[in-house]
């Protein structure tokens, strides 16, 4: 019996130092449409994350709560210095949808969970 708590204890030792360093959580940020493109008649908004693993993180957009119906596109993964991984993801709409949304969130999700999001508020932003 004491044999198999240690067996037990090294095992759960091992898979959360594992998961420990085999999964890194990417730091988001959200930049807003710069005042130039509004007045254009567009909006471009872009979530950017940094510093993540593995590779397979996945970036998706909500509009004030729901999921976005709005053009997306990502990049795919860029390998940086560490072995971490930087992705971005654009949301383009136009300027007056911009002007009647709420806020934006950019979700990172790894696997079948969301991992962590950033919000960006419209009426936070100066335009």
């Amino acid at each position: 019996m004491f044999t198999d708590e240690l067996t037990i204890d090294f095992i759960l030792s091992n898979v959360l130092n594992f998961k420990t360093v085999f999964l890194n959580f990417p730091t988001l940020t959200v930049l807003p449409p710069s005042r130039e493109e509004l007045q254009q008649g567009t909006a471009t908004l872009v979530c950017l994350a940094d510093k993540g693993f593995p590779s397979d993180w996945s970036l998706a957009w909500k509009v004030d709560d729901s999921s976005s119906s709005f053009e997306e596109s990502r990049s795919p993964g860029v390998l940086g210095g560490g072995a971490l991984y930087s992705w971005s993801s654009t949301l383009r709409l136009s300027a007056d949808q911009w002007a009647k949304v709420g806020s934006v969130t950019c979700e990172a999700t790894q696997g079948s969970q969301t991992a962590l999001s950033e919000t960006l508020r419209r009426d936070q932003c100066s335009q």
